[in-house]
């Protein structure tokens, strides 16, 4: 079978590792452009030291692109973490089209911070979707579904990393077997009836100390490692990162305490040790040596 992968970072790039593990017939790979400035894409470097075709047209909207994906003449496109709209004719010049991932338990949280909003809600259960894409914003009807927890401390570091991205991997190919053996799954449930939101960042990610500590602690899980949860300490605007939740009534957005662990913060109905963060302008640090670093 012949077969296009179209992804871009880490997670395409370990896709694309597993198909040749597998010995698959790999036709093309396509990446969005590098930007000046930026270092080469790990998908892009990876497939270029295995001798593959390497594409990364600016759109994919054109009728170039598309004769470049009809010249594959491929059986399959997968899709593992896309960013650029890729559509339905491009999408369909494949003989079986073309399947993506999507972190989320689709049709809920569709959208780019997929990961971080589940936290931010308090919920305890996410997953990804296999689907097959059309023209809306991660749209179409549903391949296959993988499920997992959500820890009460996971962040988002920990839910992707530990659990979305090796389950992820192992579901593209679950997804491409599925398509070998004929059985092309598209189910009646569609992605277009659940929620979709924006980009976790701004004032999705700001603390709000009068807030339940849950909220809070919820909030600062959401952001870790990115984009880091914003509040003021001091006067002075941070991001915090690595906190643990910590008993104790006071008055919220009040600093109680610093430890050598770090910045003890008061919350309505709780308390937050924050444990690292990052200044205005500086770098990721101790909690408590920026603290003690102000006077």
């Amino acid at each position: 079978m012949r077969i296009v992968v179209h992804g871009q970072q880490a997670f395409g790039k370990a896709v694309l590792e597993r198909l040749l593990e597998r010995g698959e017939n790999v036709v093309a790979v396509c990446c969005a452009p590098t930007k000046e400035g930026r270092p080469e894409d790990p998908l892009v470097e990876f497939a270029r030291e295995k001798g593959l075709p390497v594409h990364q047209p600016a759109s994919w909207k054109t009728p170039e692109a598309l004769e470049l994906m009809q010249s594959f003449e491929a059986d399959v496109c997968m899709m593992a973490y896309v960013l650029l709209f890729v559509p339905e004719a491009v999408r369909d010049a494949p003989k079986y089209g073309t399947f993506q991932y999507h972190p989320s338990l689709c049709p809920e949280h569709r959208g780019p911070s997929s990961i971080n909003w589940p936290i931010a809600m308090g919920k305890t259960r996410t997953g990804l979707t296999i689907f097959w894409p059309d023209d809306g914003l991660d749209e179409g009807p549903i391949m296959l579904q993988k499920t997992c927890e959500i820890g009460p401390d996971e962040t988002i570091g920990d839910v992707y990393f530990n659990k979305l991205f090796p389950m992820g991997v192992d579901a593209m190919i679950e997804g491409l077997e599925l398509v070998k053996a004929g059985v092309i799954l598209k189910h009646d449930q569609r992605l277009d009836e659940g929620s979709y939101e924006s980009w976790f960042k701004g004032d999705h990610a700001a603390v709000d100390w009068s807030k339940p500590v849950a909220d809070v602690y919820n909030i600062i899980r959401a952001a870790n490692p990115a984009p880091g949860a914003s509040t003021t300490i001091k006067d002075q605007p941070v991001q915090l990162y690595d906190a643990e939740r910590r008993e104790g009534s006071g008055t919220p957005g009040e600093v109680v305490e610093v430890t050598d662990e770090g910045i003890v913060m008061q919350a309505e109905g709780g308390r937050v040790l924050i444990k690292r963060l990052k200044p205005q302008g500086g770098k990721k640090m101790s909690a408590s040596e920026w603290f003690n670093s102000l006077g």
